[in-house]
């Protein structure tokens, strides 16, 4: 990995992208709801970034990471989002697998600048309720970063469904 901090890292990716953040000093949060009340926003506006590790058959050896965006009061629905990605199965990665396919720890998770140390990125898939002006994960605890959702789509090829309950 590159010696940037997160938040250089997530700015570097975004201008390569061309995609305007802003950065927020939100403080320390033990909790989505409370990182959104530190933030003055309901969870539903906190974009949560979850890493998923996806097999494209019941059984098969090798698995890929997916990138799941979904509103912070929601869930994903694996079926869903099983369907959407055409993977036989899917589950939540444990914390040192997201950092591995991500470079970033749980909570600071964002898609910029998200990338295994050998460069690889993985496909992002979001729900189609996510709208509008949002927060995320910004690479380092205690900050969040806001983005336009259709800047963020657009500049990753996201693809957008319904894949929370």
């Amino acid at each position: 990995m590159s010696e940037l901090s997160g938040r250089e890292r997530v700015q570097s990716d975004a201008d390569s992208r061309a995609v305007t953040l802003e950065f927020v000093q939100r403080g320390p949060a033990s909790s989505l709801e409370e990182a959104a009340q530190n933030l003055g926003l309901e969870p539903r506006e906190i974009v949560k970034t979850l890493v998923a590790k996806a097999k494209l058959t019941q059984s098969a050896t090798e698995h890929s990471y997916v990138v799941a965006l979904i509103p912070g009061d929601k869930q994903v629905d694996w079926a869903k989002l099983r369907r959407l990605a055409g993977m036989k199965k899917m589950s939540m990665t444990a914390p040192e697998e997201a950092v591995e396919a991500t470079g970033y720890h749980p909570g600071t998770i964002t898609p910029f600048g998200a990338r295994t140390a050998s460069g690889e990125q993985w496909p992002i898939y979001a729900d189609d309720s996510i709208s509008g002006r949002i927060a995320m994960g910004a690479g380092e605890p205690d900050l969040n970063l806001f983005v336009d959702a259709d800047e963020l789509f657009e500049a990753f090829d996201v693809v957008v469904g319904d894949i929370s309950k």
